[in-house]
C-alpha cells in the first residue's frame, strides 16, 4: 500500500511541525552525504530553523573552503546582485528625496512640518 500524497503548505501544530522538521532535515542530510560519497561531490548544506538555529553539513572538504570556492566561481553574480541591491536601496532614497523637495517647492519652507512631509 503506497502513501497518500502530503500537500505542500505550513503545518500550523508546533509540535508536528518541529518534528517534520526534524525528521526532513535529516533526510536531507543523508541524502547530501549519499551524493557525496556516491558521486565524489563536494557537498555543503546550511539548515536554519524558524527559531534560528542553524545546522550544517560538508562533506570531506571544509564548509568554508566550499564556499569560497562557490564565492569565488560566482564572484561576479554576487557583485551584479551586490549592486541590484544598492541600486534599488538608492533608488527609495532618490524617490524619497524627490517627493520631499516637491512638498517643499510648492511651500513656504519655514512653515513646513515633518507630518506634512511624509506620504
Amino acid at each position: 500500500m503506497g502513501r497518500k500524497k502530503l500537500e505542500i503548505k505550513r503545518i500550523e501544530n508546533k509540535s508536528s511541525r518541529q518534528v517534520t522538521f526534524s525528521k526532513r532535515r535529516n533526510g536531507l542530510i543523508e541524502k547530501a552525504r549519499q551524493l557525496s560519497v556516491l558521486c565524489d561531490a563536494s557537498v555543503a548544506l546550511l539548515v536554519v530553523s524558524a527559531s534560528g538555529k542553524l545546522y550544517s553539513f560538508s562533506s570531506g572538504d571544509n564548509l568554508v573552503k566550499i564556499l569560497d570556492r562557490y564565492g569565488k566561481q560566482h564572484a561576479d553574480d554576487l557583485k551584479a546582485l551586490d549592486h541590484q541591491s544598492k541600486a534599488l536601496n538608492y533608488g527609495s532614497h532618490y524617490e524619497l528625496l524627490e517627493l520631499v523637495d516637491s512638498k517643499l517647492v510648492g511651500s513656504n519652507v519655514k512653515n513646513v512640518s515633518i507630518d506634512a512631509l511624509v506620504p
